[in-house]
């Protein structure tokens, strides 16, 4: 099977775009067009329903997408091991991540990473709401949660310690909580699911934080929104610290309860699918983001 042809499926498969994915491998669209037909001929099955308009996936062709890119995968990575002059990082990497901790701490570092891979495209998806890496067909993920998918494999890129934290005029209108019993009756800037957190002091004390007690008049599920909201006093807000490290050491935030931390185990992990080869453009961009945002001492206890 011609890895150049399965390389022009995936790419036209991921833009629905036939003469594009084409353009971006030098192929005029006519020859893009054969190409695909080709290949189609040798599986016996249509990968892409053309009409005049646009291009979609045919339900074999989404089937069969995942092991093209395995395919492309593994092809990489074997020429990665024998040298030479073919194993040039090149193509497109497909990133997910927290649009929060992203516009913080990745787009920064994105002229820098491109500087020392200039032909590598990283093709980023950046949102709040918790995605699946394997259905989405990510090379690689950030995830803020414990690593309990046993179909994940990952690296630690960083702590990510949980706070509580208010505005000084917030604390100035209501008061200063000293105690996890305190909180009861104060505003919440609440997370979507609006679940209890089990906090945890220096100690080793336990205590609960029960949206329940609290008046919850604002639901976010965007992490800069929350941060912005606790920013002009609509309430307290449970945030990571590097999401407001900044915040605090500035005196635009104040931690409340600075003995305690919501006590979730979270971490922020590099994840691929276990099924999926460590490509080499996968392994220096986990190494990049690790030896830039790694052992963070602001964003862990």
């Amino acid at each position: 099977m011609d890895t150049d042809n399965l390389r022009l499926f995936v790419m036209a498969a991921e833009r629905l775009n036939i003469s594009a994915a084409g353009r971006e491998l030098g192929l005029a669209p006519a020859v893009a067009s054969a190409r695909l037909v080709k290949l189609e001929q040798e599986l016996g099955v249509e990968l892409l329903h053309r009409t005049t308009r646009k291009v979609s996936l045919s339900i074999e062709g989404s089937d069969f997408l995942p092991y093209a890119r395995e395919i492309l995968a593994q092809a990489d990575a074997a020429k990665a091991v024998l040298g030479g002059p073919e194993t040039g990082l090149k193509g497109t990497l497909r990133f997910a991540a927290p649009s929060s901790f992203a516009q913080l701490h990745i787009m920064p570092l994105l002229p820098k990473f491109h500087v020392l891979y200039p032909d590598l495209t990283l093709d980023l998806r950046l949102s709040d709401t918790r995605f699946d890496a394997i259905e989405g067909s990510f090379d690689l993920a950030l995830r803020s949660a414990p690593l309990t998918d046993s179909s994940l494999k990952g690296r630690k890129l960083a702590d990510d310690t949980r706070i509580l934290c208010v505005s000084p005029a917030y604390l100035k209108a209501f008061g200063v909580p000293t105690a996890p019993s305190e909180l009861s009756g104060h505003h919440l800037i609440a997370w979507n699911n609006i679940e209890r957190r089990d906090l945890i002091s220096s100690a080793g004390e336990t205590a609960t934080l029960d949206p329940a007690n609290m008046v919850c008049r604002t639901i976010l599920d965007d992490g800069d929104a929350q941060r912005e909201a606790t920013i002009a006093g609509a309430g307290l807000s449970v945030n990571s610290l590097w999401s407001v490290a900044h915040e605090i050491a500035s005196g635009r935030l104040v931690r409340v309860l600075p003995e305690w931390h919501v006590n979730d185990h979270s971490v922020l992990w590099l994840v691929y699918p276990r099924s999926n080869v460590l490509t080499p453009k996968t392994r220096v961009f986990m190494d990049f983001l690790i030896g830039h945002l790694g052992n963070r001492s602001d964003w862990s206890e």
